[in-house]
C-alpha cells in the first residue's frame, strides 16, 4: 500500500427497531481481520445518524444490516440524505432478509450490493476490496 491512501473505512450500521444483530457483527469482524478499519455504530440507529456517522469518520463504505423487513424505506432514507448533503463518494452496501424481488429496486436508488442470509463472510471481504478505493490521503 503506498503512503497516500488509507485502509478503507467502513461504517456497519443497524438502522430502526431491529434488535439483532449477530449478523453485522460477524461481518464487521471479518473486514476488520481482512485489514479494513471498521467503526460498529450499535443497534437501533436513525438513517440521519448512520450517513452523520458516516461523514464524521470519513468513511467510505455504509454496510447496513436490516432483517426487519423495513429495507426499501430504511435504504431510500440513507440514499436520500446522502444526495440531500452532496455525499458521492461513500459506497453504500447491504445485507439481511432481503426478498430478491426488492434487490433491482434497492440498486436503482444507488444501493450498491445486497447480500442476503448464507453469504460467505469471505465473500463481503471480496466485494468490498473489489469494488471500494480508500479516499486519497495526498
Amino acid at each position: 500500500m503506498s503512503t497516500s491512501t488509507r485502509p478503507i473505512r467502513i461504517i456497519i450500521a443497524k438502522p430502526g427497531l431491529d434488535g439483532h444483530d449477530r449478523g453485522a457483527k460477524v461481518i464487521a469482524r471479518a473486514l476488520r481481520d481482512a485489514g479494513f478499519e471498521v467503526i460498529y455504530t450499535g443497534l437501533h440507529q436513525t438513517p440521519a445518524a448512520i450517513v452523520d456517522a458516516a461523514i464524521q469518520e470519513d468513511a467510505d463504505v455504509i454496510g447496513v444490516s436490516i432483517l426487519s423487513g423495513a429495507h426499501l424505506t430504511l435504504f431510500a432514507e440513507i440514499m436520500n440524505k446522502l444526495k440531500d448533503l452532496n455525499v458521492s463518494d461513500i459506497t453504500v452496501f447491504g445485507g439481511g432478509i432481503i426478498p430478491d424481488g426488492d434487490i433491482p429496486d434497492l440498486k436503482a436508488m444507488g444501493v450498491a450490493e445486497i447480500f442476503t442470509p448464507g453469504t460467505p463472510t469471505a465473500a463481503v471481504v471480496e466485494w468490498v476490496t473489489s469494488n471500494v478505493r480508500p479516499l486519497n490521503m495526498g
